[in-house]
């Protein structure tokens, strides 16, 4: 089939974006099928550079277009810069999006025109459950809720969506469970050690302090990270781990650096240390694991969501210590991937790990092999 799979890797040019949604286009393709690549979000494009929005989309499609062909992809992508309604990439990609029989709508990305609404089978992902359903919930005639019934299929990261225990709504929609898809053959579990790197030897992550403001439902408030992180700010007096977080500033740049340091995190700048793919995919893979919380919305709400990141880690040989939502009733936890709900737990995770390494890392490897791999992920999609 001719798959179109849409993103936000040239809208914003991080790391981490780059690898959440190119690993669908991966998957598909290993499964044989004419994959091409696809930006329409109907917002201008974002400058990194100077950290806001512009309408020179130049920087976008520079980064977008290397990526491509880093990935054998080639000129197999297609950008409409929404400040002109100008096409880039792909000759004709007014045929191809016409001759699309399914559109993979990653996080839904992209914003449905009139040649994307026309393929048969449109497929809407949801990466960030509770937070989606509030805002489809709570206004349900809004264009935004059109926008997603237009979807014949949808999708979250919320495993638990519709089970007794969580909060998430379904706001009239049957969301079907799904992960996020890891493309194994980019990712190598022995990756030689690098003397100095400032993982090696570390548990980390990659992160923002608060990535949006908190939204309310049916009374009650659900935050961001920074409110979970705030249950665990003594973990580094609790274990002899080294910790070194890869942190946003967050909305209004209000993460409490000096506070988090002297409480024995190392912070720094993801846009100094990880500004692309690469240097993102170096980062994770000379970590000793990852540690890490999610958002308060997600664990308030037992949404079952496990992290796209994390599953990088795991590709990568590293385990996983990390906040359970409700993943630990759909996805195994003890060995390579583990859960925490309180500090006591985590601080066990983490010295059980380091007492059993390498058990652990080639733990973490088939964990991945068994429930993330990008392929099997990807055919689900399509069953």
């Amino acid at each position: 089939m001719r798959i179109v799979v849409t993103g936000l890797i040239g809208q914003y040019a991080f790391g981490g974006v780059t690898w959440d949604y190119i690993q669908y286009a991966l998957g598909f393709r290993a499964l044989g099928h004419d994959v091409w690549y696809l930006e329409d979000t109907g917002t201008w494009a974002y400058d990194p550079v100077k950290m806001e929005p512009s309408a020179d989309c130049s920087h976008n499609t520079a980064y977008l277009a290397q990526v491509m062909r880093d990935f054998d992809m080639g000129d197999r992508w297609i950008y409409r810069n929404a400040a002109d309604g100008s096409w880039h990439g792909a000759n004709g990609a007014e045929k191809i999006l016409a001759s699309a029989d399914v559109l993979a709508n990653v996080s839904g990305a992209c914003w449905l025109t009139t040649e994307t609404s026309r393929i048969p089978l449109k497929l809407f992902l949801d990466g960030d459950p509770m937070f989606t359903q509030i805002g489809l919930a709570t206004d349900p005639s809004s264009n935004y809720a059109k926008h997603v019934a237009a979807h014949e299929r949808h999708f979250s990261f919320g495993l638990n969506i519709g089970k007794t225990g969580c909060k998430v709504p379904t706001a009239g929609f049957h969301w079907r469970p799904t992960v996020q898809p890891v493309a194994l053959d980019y990712w190598t579990p022995d990756t030689p050690a690098k003397s100095g790197h400032i993982a090696e030897g570390a548990w980390t992550t990659v992160m923002n302090w608060a990535s949006y403001a908190p939204k309310e439902f049916q009374g009650e408030k659900y935050g961001q990270k920074d409110i979970e992180f705030e249950r665990f700010l003594d973990l580094p007096a609790h274990t002899r781990e080294r910790f070194v977080l890869a942190m946003g500033q967050g909305v209004g740049n209000k993460r409490p650096t000096a506070m988090l340091e002297s409480k024995g995190w190392q912070i720094i700048e993801p846009d100094t240390y990880l500004p692309n793919y690469r240097t993102y995919h170096d980062f994770l893979s000379h970590s000793k694991g990852e540690w890490s919380i999610a958002k308060h919305g997600y664990v308030s709400s037992r949404s079952g969501w496990f992290s796209c990141r994390s599953a990088c880690y795991l590709a990568a040989g590293k385990p996983v210590v990390v906040q359970d939502t409700g993943w630990s009733e759909h996805l195994p936890s003890g060995d390579g991937v583990i859960a925490f709900n309180t500090l006591d737990e985590a601080a066990a995770g983490l010295d059980r790990v380091a007492t059993n390494l390498d058990h652990h890392r080639r733990a973490a490897r088939a964990f991945v092999e068994k429930y993330l791999e990008a392929g099997k992920v990807c055919a689900d999609l399509l069953e």
